[in-house]
């Protein structure tokens, strides 16, 4: 079974503490889902699972399925099976978004696929997420909308199949059919592959398309709180404050 397992994590940016003690075990087809307000630490976690090197790991692990990943580099935890969707996906002028897709792909899954069989399966994907074909020969997200930068990013999850998928605020700037979209691929992924996932986000919208197994409350670099789907809901009644409150109780 899949399992990504945080332990008692520490993590700095330019020598100021961002992350102080977390821990979680995420198992295969499990959704979690990590809220909280802004500057509370959730693309920096994000960010720092996935090895981005600004974000120094000071102490503690991350291990998948048994094996310490903690100093691997992005591209190597990529292979082992772990998938980021940014939160902000930057744009790239003069490489096809096609291009980023076949490399990806040949790089972490199947290196001997025919072009024409990998080009099929693009084109499967995309139906599914309900981006226009035209994209592909674009600059990676050059010109997109905020909701297509979204779409592109889980089509690209639906294309590799990770085992862990790590969405930074899938829900930001996406209408009420793209955040469809967007659930019904990750239940698909979920249902399908048994991609076990970390959804972070501000808000409970996303959680109206997919239901989450576990809610985590971050504030100021900790756990505040967890529980499940009730957890969301009184965020949404109550707010980020109260659950502070409580904690500090």
């Amino acid at each position: 079974m899949n399992t990504l397992e945080i332990i008692d994590l520490k993590v700095s940016v330019d020598n100021k503490e961002i992350i102080k003690g977390i821990n979680m075990k995420i198992r295969e087809g499990e959704i979690h889902t990590v809220m909280g307000p802004n500057g509370s630490g959730k693309t920096s976690l994000s960010l720092a699972i996935m090895g981005h090197p600004k974000y120094k790991i000071v102490s503690g692990k991350i291990i998948l399925n048994g094996e310490d990943i903690t100093n691997l580099p992005p591209d190597e935890k990529a292979k082992k099976g772990i998938f980021l969707a940014f939160q902000n996906p930057i744009e790239i002028s003069g490489v096809k978004f096609s291009a980023l897709l076949v490399a990806s792909y040949n790089r972490i899954v199947n290196p001997s696929m025919q072009p024409s069989e990998l080009f099929r399966n693009i084109r499967e994907v995309i139906k599914k997420i309900g981006i226009s074909e035209s994209m592909l020969s674009r600059g990676i997200h050059e010109g997109f909308s905020g909701g297509e930068k979204k779409r592109a990013e889980v089509m690209q999850m639906l294309l590799l199949k990770p085992k862990i998928a790590i969405l930074d605020e899938p829900d930001s700037g996406v209408d009420v059919d793209g955040l469809r979209a967007i659930g019904d691929a990750i239940n698909k992924l979920n249902a399908e592959n048994r991609t076990a996932f970390l959804i972070i986000t501000h808000y409970r919208r996303i959680l109206e398309y997919v239901k989450s197994t576990n809610v985590h409350v971050l504030i100021n670099g900790k756990i505040a709180a967890s529980g499940g789907s009730e957890l969301a809901k009184l965020i949404d009644e109550k707010g980020y404050e109260w659950i502070e409150k409580m904690y500090k109780k």
